[in-house]
C-alpha cells in the first residue's frame, strides 16, 4: 500500500473502534447428496469425523517462559504466563477489545431475501452442516470477522480475516464446553487473534490453535468453509439460509473499507514476521491445503489458466477445481465491484469407491471415468454420476505471506 492507502487505513482501523460503540456489544460436514466423510487438513488442524462435532483437548503444550503481558490486566483477565509464542510477535491492529464486534446472535434470511442485497458475483462463505447449508456473506464478515453460530447441531464460529484473506470455520465446543468468541484487537503475522470469552484464551485464526491463556496448545476442529460466488451458492441451495445485514450494529454494509489491499504488488499491512518466501509474491491469492503432514499452496494465477488439477497431498488423491465469477472483496471500493478472481475448492477423488480423474473439455469439468460434468461446488450436475457430491477437503484461502509464515516448508504446485 502507498503512504495514502496506509493512513486511510489506519484511520479506518480507528473509525472500526470508534464505530463499536454505536451497538452494545452482545453479550463433520455431511455433502449435500453423498454420506462420504469429510476430509480434512491441519495445522495441525483437525477436522470432525462425519459421525458429528469432536473437541480437541489441549495436549501438554511447550510453554516459553515468562513474558510481560501483551495486554492490560483491565482488559483482558487471559492467564498470560501460558503462552507458545514468543509475545513480540503480537502487534495492535488499532481497535481495542471487541473493537470490531463479533455477532453473537446472528439472524438468518432466506435466498429470495438475500437477493435484495447481495450480487450474482459476491463472495460469501458456504458451510454445512447435518444437511444444513448458510451462506455467510464477506460484506458482512469484513465488518465483524466473527460470528458464533449454530449450524446443524453443531456450534461453529466462522471467522475472516481481511488482512489475510482467510476465511476459517471452527467447531467451538471443547472438552464438552462450548466457546464464544471475540476479537483482541491484536495481530501476528498481520493474522487475527481471537479471544474466547469463557476463558481468555487467545487463538490464532490462521491455525485454531491457542497460543495464549489457560487453553493454551489445545486445538479447534476445522469444518470446510469455501469462498464461493452468490450467484453459486443460491443456484446450489435455494432452501438455503444466509447471515442477515440486521446484526444490531451501523455498518456500511457492502462497501470494502480495504480498497487496494489485495494488489499484488502492495505489501501486506501491520506484517512483521519472517521473510516471505520469494517463490510468490507476498500478497499472491493462494488455496491451501494441509493433509497427512504434506502443505500445499495452489496459486489462483495457476487455477485460472488451468480450472482442474488432480494431485496427491499426504498419500490422498485429490482434485482442486476452480470456475471465474467470484468477486475480489478486497479490490474496489465496495465488495460486488472487485475484479474476477473466480472461486476455488478441494475434494477428495475418490467418490463411492471409484478413483476419478477430472479435466477441463471446452468449459466444462468432466470426469474421463464416466464423463460426468463437476461444478466448482464438486457436485456432478449431468451424466453418469448425476447428483452425487464429492467430499469436500479443509482449504484455505491465503495470501501467500501468510500462510507461509505458518507453514514455511509449503509445496507450492506448478503444471
Amino acid at each position: 500500500m502507498n503512504t495514502f492507502r496506509m493512513a486511510h487505513f489506519r484511520w479506518l482501523l480507528v473509525a472500526s473502534a470508534l464505530l463499536a460503540g454505536c451497538g452494545a456489544l452482545p453479550a463433520a460436514i455431511s455433502p449435500t447428496s453423498s454420506p462420504a466423510a469429510t476430509v480434512a487438513s491441519t495445522d495441525a488442524p483437525v477436522a470432525a469425523p462425519a459421525a458429528g462435532p469432536t473437541a480437541v483437548s489441549a495436549a501438554a503444550p511447550t510453554l516459553l517462559p515468562p513474558e510481560d503481558s501483551p495486554a492490560n490486566e483491565r482488559e483482558f483477565k487471559t492467564d498470560f504466563s501460558r503462552h507458545t509464542i514468543p509475545y513480540r510477535e503480537i502487534l495492535s491492529g488499532g481497535p481495542p477489545k471487541d473493537g470490531i464486534p463479533a455477532i453473537d446472535n446472528p439472524t438468518f434470511v432466506s435466498v429470495a431475501e438475500a437477493d435484495v442485497w447481495l450480487k450474482p458475483n459476491e463472495p460469501v462463505v458456504l458451510l454445512e452442516a447435518d444437511g444444513v447449508a448458510r451462506a455467510y456473506p464477506i460484506q458482512i464478515l469484513i465488518w465483524h470477522e466473527i460470528v458464533n453460530d449454530t449450524v446443524g447441531g453443531v456450534p461453529i464460529t466462522v471467522t475472516f480475516c481481511p488482512l489475510c484473506n482467510t476465511a476459517i470455520a471452527f467447531e467451538r465446543t471443547v472438552d464438552g464446553r462450548m466457546l464464544d468468541f471475540g476479537t483482541t484487537g491484536r495481530l501476528r503475522f498481520s493474522n487475527l487473534i481471537m479471544y474466547d470469552r469463557q476463558t481468555e484464551s487467545w487463538w490464532q485464526q490462521a491455525t485454531g490453535t491457542a497460543i495464549a491463556g489457560a487453553l493454551t496448545g489445545t486445538q479447534l476442529v476445522f469444518r470446510p468453509a469455501a469462498i464461493i460466488a452468490w450467484s453459486d451458492f443460491k443456484a446450489a441451495h435455494s432452501s438455503g439460509t444466509v447471515l442477515s445485514r440486521e446484526t444490531g450494529y451501523q455498518r456500511a454494509y457492502g462497501q470494502n473499507p480495504y480498497p487496494g489491499y489485495d494488489d499484488v504488488n502492495s505489501s501486506p499491512f501491520l506484517y512483521h514476521g519472517p521473510q516471505t518466501p520469494g517463490t510468490l509474491p507476498a500478497v499472491a491469492r493462494v488455496l491451501t491445503v494441509n493433509l497427512g503432514g504434506e502443505a500445499v499452496a495452489y496459486p489462483y494465477e495457476v487455477l485460472q489458466h488451468a480450472h482442474v488439477v488432480n494431485d496427491m497431498v499426504g498419500g490422498t488423491d485429490v482434485v482442486v477445481l476452480w470456475a471465474p465469477g467470484t468477486a475480489s472483496a478486497l479490490d474496489a471500493g465496495t465488495v460486488a465491484d472487485g475484479r474476477d478472481v473466480g472461486a476455488a475448492n478441494v475434494y477428495a477423488r475418490t467418490l463411492d469407491g471409484q478413483h476419478l480423474t477430472f479435466t477441463l473439455d471446452g468449459e466444462r469439468i468432466v470426469d474421463q471415468e464416466t464423463g460426468s460434468e463437476w461444478n466448482v461446488l464438486g457436485q456432478a450436475v449431468a451424466g453418469k454420476l448425476n447428483g452425487k457430491q464429492l467430499a469436500p477437503i479443509v482449504a484455505v484461502n491465503h495470501f501467500w505471506f501468510s500462510w507461509a509464515a505458518f507453514r514455511p516448508e509449503t509445496r507450492v504446485y506448478t503444471p
